[in-house]
């Protein structure tokens, strides 16, 4: 099949790398130093389940250097959602599947509004991965694995074919009729924890040892629960127990991107994670103060970095 890899961070970038090394078509999309990098020598993975590096030629600055694809794997991070959606047109048909990868409940329907035909799934990728240097990322264990199915309609043969394409490429995928739950699934854990880790600098083993720490994290968890609910989301209720279980099978020294984002002075996604379930609990008069402490605490950083970034990017 032929996979087109829109934003090649640490997610991106090692999923793409496997597809590539099973023998599929890809072609990555990054920029800056980083996709210098890998114009000159390739993007070079460091995994738990080995290193490899993929061909130089491979690296995009654009979509206008691809033909159509069978899979767009959309990676951007949540605040470029919009813009990233707007350079789709040159690697679309009418069948290709745009899969969001990303962080947050809204993207697949900001995706949607700016793409002229295809069809967008929702995804999430349960991976620890990220940019180390340019051309350089670093996967560091865990469960390495991707849920994926259609926001609407039946799933139909060409999604049955991207999880085979998945499977035979190693990388553990799931299939699902219903993502939408899924999806809200993930951004109950990572608006939380996520946010914690780059409000208190600590990472995921420390927060597990500190049970008052660990106690405002299942605060926050049950705000989003009960936002997503009242979304009209089926979303099971918090299991404190199922939480540390899962929080155990990572690495106890994982900080989420959002805490690295914060210490090398990059945006955030905070608009898409707490900024989201403070619009949503306001406009269904839940309360969410721990929600709204992340968020205000996160927010002036995002938006300094953010104009840093964009002025660096003026021509």
């Amino acid at each position: 099949m032929r996979f087109f890899v829109f934003g090649t961070g640490g997610m991106g970038g090692f999923f793409g790398g496997k597809l590539l090394q099973a023998g599929h078509h890809v072609r990555f999309l990054a920029r800056g130093p980083h996709l210098q990098a890998m114009k000159k020598g390739g993007l070079k993975i460091h995994s738990s389940a080995g290193t490899w590096t993929t061909p130089p030629d491979t690296a995009l600055e654009s979509t206008k250097e691809s033909e159509p694809v069978d899979v767009v794997l959309f990676c951007v991070k949540a605040y470029d959602t919009e813009a990233a959606a707007k350079q789709l047109d040159p690697v679309l048909s009418p069948h290709t599947i745009v899969l969001s990868l990303q962080n947050g409940v809204e993207n697949e329907e900001i995706i949607r509004r700016h793409i002229p035909r295809g069809r967008v799934y929702g995804g999430i990728a349960y991976i620890s991965s990220r940019i180390t240097a340019p051309g350089e990322i670093t996967e560091t264990g865990g469960l390495q694995r991707i849920v994926f199915g259609p926001m609407h309609g039946p799933i139909d043969r060409q999604a049955k074919d991207v999880h085979e394409a998945f499977a035979k490429s190693d990388i553990r995928a799931e299939l699902r009729q219903e993502i939408v739950g899924e999806l809200w699934k993930k951004f109950v854990f990572i608006s939380s924890m996520g946010s914690m880790t780059a409000v208190t600098r600590l990472n995921q083993g420390e927060i597990l040892a500190s049970r008052p720490t660990l106690d405002v994290v299942f605060r926050a968890m049950h705000e989003a629960t009960a936002v997503g609910k009242a979304h009209g989301v089926t979303i099971e209720a918090i299991d404190p127990a199922r939480v540390i279980e899962g929080l155990k099978r990572f690495d106890s020294g994982t900080r989420s991107s959002m805490y690295f984002d914060l210490i090398n002075e990059k945006p955030m996604e905070v608009e898409a994670l707490n900024g989201t379930i403070v619009r949503l609990g306001t406009s269904y008069g839940i309360d969410t103060p721990i929600h709204r402490t992340l968020y205000s605490a996160l927010l002036p950083y995002h938006l300094k970095h953010l104009q840093k970034r964009d002025e660096s990017e003026k021509p």
